[in-house]
Order: structure tokens, then sequence, then C-alpha cells
């Protein structure tokens, strides 16, 4: 049986993690259920932050309670969905007996679930892409879970693949988030990304992901994460979703960020089209 001390010893914690403590009776009270002890224990021990830069716990603690918001307006959103397609949704939803409760999501989008059948420490856990009504049951509990994906011992359609996570984690820091669009340029996919980590050095492997239908050159659908350690930047370059660079930087780093970047497109043989901030605005001022 996969443990917390199991998880520990695989992904190192935080030595003071965020948000890690606060009154469990509360969020439990809010919930109108008991918690799974593992996933205490999770949050006691990582706080507030995130898995390979995939997977987020929802902490209940600090100043951004993710975990009973998303409890509480998880029926309401999704059942004009299921009234209208009930054939694509097989659990209920919390706080229906046994539904869906959300413990995690992803930077996909996708939720993991508890399906809440039973005593809280017999809960397993359901993958959920809400997008496309695709759904994953496992016979594992949340740490278990985390551990078994982190090892590759398991796998879930609903997350894509294949990947290939590294395993780390993230407490939660403050950070820009900018995408650089780029034109393809000549030089093959390998050799672009070395020319990139080589311009942000040093730099450490966080994962990659390529799709097995790929090309020779690998540049159909990859990406690679990155850091630049003496920076703290966290860095993604990929063709997955168009040929770009994502970056993360403490704030107040833009100016440098954007200089590295620029001169490193340069050096790879590409053009820099467009910037942007994560979620599609305007990338901040100085980068356009």
């Amino acid at each position: 049986m996969t443990t917390i001390d199991d998880l520990v010893r695989l992904v190192p914690p935080p030595a003071e993690p965020l948000d890690a403590a606060g009154d469990w009776a509360r969020v439990e009270a809010a919930l109108e259920r008991e918690l799974p002890a593992d996933f205490k224990a999770l949050v006691g021990r990582y706080g507030r932050g995130q898995f390979t830069d995939f997977i987020t716990p929802l902490h209940p603690f600090g100043p951004h309670d993710l975990l009973i918001p998303m409890a509480r307006g998880l029926l309401a959103q999704e059942s004009p969905f299921r009234d209208s397609h009930p054939d694509l949704c097989p659990y209920p939803f919390h706080p229906e007996p046994g539904g869906l409760l959300p413990w995690a999501g992803t930077d996909n989008g996708d939720r993991l679930c508890w399906l809440t059948d039973g005593a809280p420490d017999s809960w397993t856990v359901v993958a959920w892409n809400p997008r496309g009504s695709y759904y994953s049951a496992h016979d594992e509990g949340a740490v278990a879970f985390l551990h078994g994906w982190l090892t590759g011992r398991i796998h879930t359609p609903v997350f894509g693949g294949p990947v290939e996570p590294t395993p780390w984690f993230d407490p939660f820091l403050e950070r820009v988030h900018v995408y650089v669009r780029l034109s393809e340029g000549e030089l093959p996919y390998a050799e672009r990304l070395r020319i990139l980590r080589e311009a942000l050095a040093p730099t450490a492997d966080r994962g990659s992901y390529h799709d097995e239908d790929d090309g020779d050159d690998g540049d159909d659908s990859r990406q690679d994460h990155f850091s630049a350690t003496a920076l703290d930047w966290r860095l993604t370059y990929e063709t997955a979703y168009g040929h770009q660079i994502r970056v993360a930087y403490p704030p107040g780093d833009g100016p440098r960020a954007r200089q590295a970047l620029f001169d490193a497109a340069r050096r790879m043989g590409c053009e820099v089209l467009s910037t942007s901030a994560d979620r599609g605005g305007p990338a901040p001022e100085g980068w356009q």
C-alpha cells in the first residue's frame, strides 16, 4: 500500500510548506463529509503548490481556498449538461450520495476527483475531463494515484500521452507567465532546444512529451519542460500547441526574460511572431 512516506521519498516536500495547516473540522463541516487521511497528510507535508507543473492539489487553507468553492459549485455547474446528456455523465456529483468530489486539477483543465462511496479512506480516484466528458477510474486513493502517475505505474487516458513526468513539487510562488510565439526556422527541433537551453544555462529537466506518431524530426507534437536554475524561471519549449516558448518568472524579471528569449530565438533561427499572457491577453508591458 502506497503511503505519504512513499511520496515524500519520491518527491521531497518543501522545508516550510505554504498554507499547510488549518482547521480541518471547519473544512469538513463546509463539505458535510469527512475527508481521507492521506489527503490531509498530503496538504500537511506539501502545502500549496504543484506537482510537475501539471497537478495542483486543491488546498483548503490560506487566502486561496480552492477545495470548498469548487466542491460547492460542482453540482450546479454540471447539472444542465447532465440533464441534456445523461449518457455522458456516469457518476453523480457532490453533494449527491457517492458523488464525485474534486481534490486536484491539472493545467489542461482536467479534474482529479474522489468517488465518495463508502468510508473516506476507501475512496478511489476518478480522472475527469469536463470539456469532453471523459472519465477514467483508478482503484487508488489520492496519494497512491500521485505516486503511481509520477513513477509511470499509472496511466490515465484523460491526461493524454504518452507523458514522461519527472517527479518534483513546486511551492506556490507568484510568477508572470508569457507565451512567445515563433516562426518555424530551418533547424531541427532538438537543435533549437539545445540552443535555447544553452542560452539559459544552467538548466534542469522537468519532463517532456512527444507524440508517438511524430515524424523523424519530432516536430509534429512535442513539449520539453525545464528550469533555468540560476534564474528561477520555468520554461516549456513546444510544437504541441504551436511553435512557442512558454516562460514563468518572478515579478521584476520581465526585461531580462524578454532579452534572453528574443536573443535565443535569433540563435535558433526563428523569428518572434507575437507575445501574449498565459490566458491569451496582451503580454506585460515591455514584451511587445
